[in-house]
């Protein structure tokens, strides 16, 4: 692998026929009797993390590496950064390069704030002189200035990546490596990460991400390579690749799900007990237990339960939730304003939706049954269903909602009549 001066009109990365192994030791020599009783021979096998991978990232372009758990995004992208060789084909790198993988790796516990950015940069290859330039600037966008000069060890995760984040970025680099740190921090530094990768396009940059958040990946990237089991599936246009291998996962989960789930598996359940929900399914229009369903279309969410105990105006509650917990939609009985007086020995609850605005998401059902102040809760369950709600088309790549309008274009002028004025 080699690094070369900047030169107009090649590709800014270009990966040629690539493959890397690693051992994996079944057992290990723990002690010299061992060693010697072995010969000092460990059993291993080889693990292709990738093989054969080819293709070429165009300069000033954002490139994304897609896949599943596995699939060896991020061996690509530390062979790309050199903290690993390959041990088959080539890299070649036209340009300086910096790479945010593991976020403060470079940090030292005991050193304070301060101390740490001038050692991280130091390892990133900036001079004391620029790191002085910006030292202000790193310390504004991690949000981090009234602990600066405290050790690093007294700061929480959250602050740590954010300086780790904030010193990577301002090395200044001409290629950029990126690997899941589109998720660091809160909402606000999250947005501030996202306008400095748009700074950099903007710039004329080539940023290389791993990521597994799709919809970013659809809307930040021009071109996508999709990996698989370490093999190179396609390389192209990031919103017809991105689509395709969204598909592809749906699809092999809803076939897993066919096989092995016959419902949902509960993920969390707390309450008092008196009422216990026995189930949480999602009803097509004709009634039927469905694990998919296509965007707009009508369903109906169906609870069934059980009391043990005589309850007197208890409120049933639903809601829909993405795999990492953030809340899509909820309601409960009392808002609906549907009274109920008492719970049976056993009862089905059922709210039905007209048509659902979510598209191309996995999603965890969430059901409650609590008192009439909804204070005490009787049951809370939190159940992960392999629901796959088909994405809708045309696409809307900006979330798990779509909301399905219409563009319309209005000239105003024509350029002639612009330029005249």
């Amino acid at each position: 692998m080699r690094s070369l001066g900047p030169v107009s009109g090649g590709p800014a990365v270009r990966v040629e026929n690539v493959s890397k192994r690693f051992r994996l030791y079944h057992e290990r020599n723990q002690t010299l009797k061992a060693a010697l009783m072995r010969g000092g021979r460990v059993k291993y096998e080889e693990f292709w993390a990738l093989r054969d991978v080819s293709f070429e990232v165009p300069r000033g372009s954002t490139f994304g590496l897609i896949g599943e758990n596995g699939s060896g995004k991020s061996t690509m992208l530390k062979c790309i950064a050199k903290i690993l060789q390959p041990d088959e084909g080539r890299i070649v790198i036209d340009g300086t390069i910096a790479a945010l993988l593991e976020l403060g790796s470079g940090f030292h516990p005991e050193l304070s704030g301060r101390e740490n950015v001038y050692l991280n940069a130091a390892i990133l290859g900036m001079r004391k002189a620029e790191v002085e330039e910006r030292f202000e600037s790193i310390v504004d966008f991690a949000g981090v200035r009234e602990f600066i000069d405290q050790p690093v060890k007294n700061y929480s995760s959250g602050m740590y990546v954010r300086l780790g984040f904030s010193v990577a970025i301002n090395t200044n680099p001409e290629v950029l490596l990126v690997d899941e740190v589109l998720a660091v921090g809160d909402a606000s530094f999250q947005d501030k990460c996202m306008e400095k990768f748009l700074e950099f396009r903007r710039a004329g940059k080539t940023v290389i991400i791993v990521s597994h958040a799709m919809g970013s990946m659809r809307s930040l990237c021009d071109e996508v390579a999709w990996l698989d089991h370490g093999k190179l599936v396609s390389v192209g246009d990031a919103s017809d690749l991105v689509s395709n291998y969204v598909d592809h996962v749906h699809d092999a989960e809803n076939s897993e799900a066919r096989e092995s789930l016959s419902r949902g598996t509960i993920r969390t359940r707390w309450g008092s007990g008196e009422a216990r929900i026995e189930d949480i399914d999602i009803l097509d229009s004709a009634g039927r237990e469905v694990r998919e369903l296509p965007f707009g279309s009508p369903f109906t969410i169906r609870m069934k339960y059980r009391a043990s105990t005589l309850i007197d105006n208890p409120v049933f509650g639903l809601a829909i939730e993405t795999l990492e917990g953030q809340v899509l939609w909820g309601t409960n009985t009392r808002e609906g304003e549907t009274d109920i007086d008492t719970a049976g020995a056993r009862g089905i609850i059922e709210f039905h939706v007209p048509g659902s605005p979510l598209q191309g998401t996995r999603l965890a059902l969430v059901g409650a049954i609590t008192d009439h102040t909804t204070t005490h809760i009787y049951d809370f369950v939190s159940s992960e269903l392999y629901l796959c709600i088909v994405s809708a088309r045309p696409i809307e790549s900006g979330g798990p909602i779509a909301l399905s309008g219409t563009w319309r274009h209005q000239v105003l002028s024509s350029v002639e009549e612009h330029a005249r004025t």
